[in-house]
């Protein structure tokens, strides 16, 4: 159990405020936008923000994947056990995310850019379906030295399970390769999310750079077939895709690598190397729910990804860290947003 100021997990990308409305197919029109995407801004989509503002009754969520994530392993662990590290701006919207995370109970060491405001994503809920447009802004201003101030260092040497959002591979690889190089010194669990198609396909050499260092990593169903197609692959069956990725070169020898994917609806599918260049193949059920208590579903994979995490900081095996996250996600869906049910909901 981590002791006041002794975080266990740091976890590392791009806090945002998620400014969330539901839409319609003319407002994706009107921006360029999919229905189940998940996007940088452009200069043709800055507009969304205050369209979604004073056209669809947009709502105000804390938002960024990893600060959604560590909200939600915080949710079940102990008191005091998350730390989430980022780049916001000193303004009204920095604040409310500061606001959120305290009350989550989510310690927050934040780099503050004087110049530039907190980032921002549209997001626009059209069904089941959601369209990401994330505009970084201060996010995008994380650099190096703040991870290695010494208050702040000294957080990432207290912890001992590192995780990073794969967004953030579009803002500072040499600070997650900093969390990286100290977790395979150190023989500590890293961990990152692919997080969006996006990223396996544009930043596939940043991605390359830091799967090295990678003990497990998380994504779904079409983050896989965009890894498959990027890296030219002979399949994009989920589990091919795992097989490739868990034979990749391994900086920590110690820990064999893991791959999880999620599947929306569909089974779980986790992928372990073995000492003996097998596998081992495993597929987790998700927690069923009716369609009519879905509220949203914006924040379904980085609620499964804090309750795996929860999951694997408290030592419990990878197939019951995976219907943790399951749970989570179960969960996090019938809230609007990110978000999770109080009073507390306890796993088991």
């Amino acid at each position: 159990m981590a002791s006041k100021g002794n975080f266990e997990l740091l976890c590392l990308e791009n806090p945002l405020l998620d400014i969330q409305g539901v839409g319609d197919e003319k407002l994706l029109e009107k921006y360029g936008l999919k229905a189940n995407d998940a996007i940088l801004a452009e200069e043709k989509h800055l507009g969304l923000y205050d369209d979604l503002i004073k056209n669809y009754k947009a709502v105000l969520i804390a938002g960024g994947a990893a600060q959604n994530s560590a909200r939600g392993a915080q949710y079940i662990l102990p008191a005091d056990s998350t730390v989430y590290i980022g780049c916001i701006g000193r303004d009204k919207y920095g604040e409310h995310l500061e606001e959120i995370c305290a009350q989550a109970g989510v310690k927050t060491a934040y780099r503050y850019d004087e110049e530039t405001p907190t980032g921002r994503c549209g997001v626009v809920i059209t069904g089941h379906n959601r369209s990401l447009c994330t505009d970084l802004a201060a996010a995008n201003k994380y650099q190096l030295d703040h991870l290695k101030q010494p208050e702040v260092w000294k957080l990432v040497e207290n912890a001992k399970f590192l995780y990073v959002g794969g967004y953030h591979l579009t803002v500072c690889v040499p600070a997650i390769l900093a969390l990286a190089e100290e977790a395979a010194a150190k023989d500590k669990l890293f961990i990152l999310n692919l997080s969006a198609p996006f990223i396996p396909q544009f930043f596939k050499d940043q991605l390359d750079q830091v799967l090295p260092y990678v003990d497990i990593l998380i994504g779904n169903e079409t983050e896989a077939g965009a890894y498959a197609e990027s890296h030219r692959l002979f399949s994009k069956d989920v589990k091919e895709v795992a097989k490739s990725i868990v034979q990749l070169p391994k900086k920590n020898s110690k820990k064999p690598r893991t791959v999880v994917f999620t599947q929306g609806t569909d089974p779980t599918v986790s992928v372990v190397a073995k000492d003996s260049g097998d596998f081992e193949i495993k597929e987790t059920p998700v927690h069923a729910i009716g369609q009519e208590l879905i509220n949203d579903t914006n924040g379904a994979g980085d609620a499964f990804a804090g309750g795996f995490l929860a999951g694997i900081v408290r030592g419990k095996p990878l197939e019951t860290a995976i219907d943790m996250g399951q749970w989570l996600a179960r969960l996090s869906i019938q809230q609007l947003g990110p978000s999770y049910p109080f009073p507390k909901q306890t796993y088991g």
